[in-house]
């Protein structure tokens, strides 16, 4: 009786704000308005498939998947020193790759608006150091660079946990029998962080995938993606079918990149 009273708020607010604004969005894009009832339809889901808006789902991709890769590049070295016994000062590190998250994504996001225009701070160093300007603003180089600076803690963080608990003496060992450090890095240490990675590259994908903030922003409206298009079909042009279609259709591609995921990470030996 006391874990049902326990678990009742949990499973109320689950219900409110998880289940039931999942069938609503299923509901409208399987159903549409034919008069004066709603009828079931594949309408909605099949102009997901149409090529002007097959265009702007591969280019979500694209550039969810460059930003994770530049994410990974970047992320996994500062791991890596976080994790090391020769860095002593580790945890202002870590405080210094969370202190970002603090903020609002907001207001970070429109620090870089700020820094990258045209008579923003970064012009003005390279002016003075008599290099040419930087016009990167509203381009794919810029909404990356937004991402990559968002969802980069996002990366850093699960990869150094697994670094963090990974026995130090099997690396002991491997330096023991002679392996080089690249040696033990590619036998030793990366196989053992596989984990934190693919929890790395989930975290970072799926909001690089799914946001509209950064190309709105930085992207100054020329590059729509999946989030902005969902966005304008249920605050512009107020068609719920047409955008929850697209929600649904999101939802099932991240499902099924975080399953591969999953079941990849289950290949490898049972790391996770």
């Amino acid at each position: 009786m006391k874990k049902k009273l326990i678990s009742g708020p949990y499973l109320a607010w689950m219900l409110i704000f998880s289940i039931l604004p999942l069938f609503l969005v299923v509901w409208y894009a399987l159903t549409a308005e034919s008069e004066g009832e709603r009828v079931f339809t594949l309408a909605h889901l099949s102009r997901v498939f149409e090529p002007i808006y097959l265009r702007v789902i591969w280019r979500s991709l694209r550039l969810a998947l460059i930003s994770t890769a530049f994410c990974f590049l970047l992320g996994y070295p500062v791991a890596l020193i976080l994790t090391s016994r020769h860095f002593k000062r580790h945890t202002i590190l870590v405080v210094l790759v969370v202190l970002p998250m603090w903020m609002n994504f907001l207001a970070r996001t429109y620090a870089w608006l700020t820094l990258l225009e045209k008579n923003g701070l970064i012009n003005h160093i390279l002016a003075f150091l008599h290099l040419p300007a930087m016009n990167i603003l509203y381009t794919d180089a810029a909404v990356i660079l937004g991402m990559v600076y968002n969802f980069l803690p996002f990366m850093i963080l699960p990869i150094y946990s697994t670094l963090y608990k990974i026995d130090h003496s099997l690396i002991e060992a491997a330096e023991d029998l002679g392996a080089t450090p690249l040696t033990t890095f590619r036998r030793v240490i990366f196989p053992q962080s596989l984990a934190g990675v693919l929890s790395g590259v989930i975290m970072v994908f799926m909001p690089a995938v799914t946001t509209f903030v950064i190309s709105r922003l930085l992207g100054g409206g020329q590059y729509t993606l999946i989030g902005n298009m969902i966005e304008q079909q249920f605050l512009t042009t107020y068609d719920w079918g047409f955008g929850s279609a697209l929600s649904l259709f999101l939802m099932a591609l991240l499902l099924i990149t975080g399953s591969v995921l999953m079941r990849s990470r289950g290949e490898e030996g049972g790391l996770w």
